[in-house]
C-alpha cells in the first residue's frame, strides 16, 4: 500500500537542494459563535545560499500541515538578492510596519552578527559575513518583512550603472 492511499496526503517532494527556516509556529484563534476556533500559523524562509530568498506564511489545523503551506509560499515569494562575495554591497535599512533592520556589511570572517529571525533570513540567503541591528518591532513577522525589504532594494555598482546608461567607473 503505498504513503498516499493510507494518509490521504501527497508524499513528500525529493530534496531540491533548499535551505529551510521555521523561523516561528504560532496558536492563533478565531471566536465564533460556538467557541475558540484554534489554528497554527507558520513562519518559514526558504533559500537556495547562493543569493535567493523567499519568505512564506502558512495556516492550517495542523502543525505540519501550516508548514507545509508557509514553505510552498516562500519557494514561490522567491527573490534574487545581490550579494557581494561573502557580504553585502552597501549598506541599508529595510523597514516593514514599525520593524527596522539596519543591514551593515561585515569585513572578511566577522561572521553573521545578528538575531534570531534576521540570521535565518541571511543564513537562507548565503551571505555570511555582516554586521546587522533590529530596532522597533519584536514581531517575527515584521523583522523578516523588513529584513527582505532591505535585502530586495541592495544594488551592486554595476546594477546602479546599469540603470544610469554608464559604465561602472563612472558611478
Amino acid at each position: 500500500m503505498a504513503f498516499r492511499e493510507r494518509t490521504g496526503r501527497p508524499q513528500r517532494e525529493a530534496q531540491d537542494d533548499l535551505i529551510k527556516k521555521l523561523v516561528e509556529v504560532r496558536r492563533v484563534a478565531k471566536v465564533v459563535k460556538g467557541g475558540r476556533t484554534m489554528r497554527f500559523s507558520a513562519l518559514v524562509v526558504v533559500g537556495n545560499g547562493a543569493g535567493e530568498v523567499g519568505v512564506g506564511i502558512g495556516k492550517s489545523a495542523e502543525v505540519p500541515d501550516a508548514i507545509e503551506k508557509a514553505t510552498q509560499e516562500a519557494k514561490k515569494k522567491m527573490v534574487k538578492i545581490s550579494v557581494l562575495d561573502r557580504t553585502i554591497p552597501h549598506e541599508i535599512t529595510g523597514v516593514f510596519g514599525r520593524g527596522k533592520v539596519i543591514l551593515l556589511p561585515g569585513a572578511l570572517g566577522s561572521g553573521v552578527i545578528a538575531g534570531g529571525p534576521v540570521r535565518s533570513v541571511l543564513e537562507a540567503c548565503g551571505i555570511k559575513d555582516i554586521r546587522t541591528k533590529s530596532i522597533g518591532s519584536n514581531n517575527k513577522i515584521n523583522v523578516v518583512k523588513a529584513t527582505m525589504n532591505g535585502l530586495i532594494a541592495l544594488r551592486t555598482k554595476e546594477q546602479v550603472a546599469a540603470m544610469r546608461g554608464k559604465t561602472p567607473e563612472e558611478v
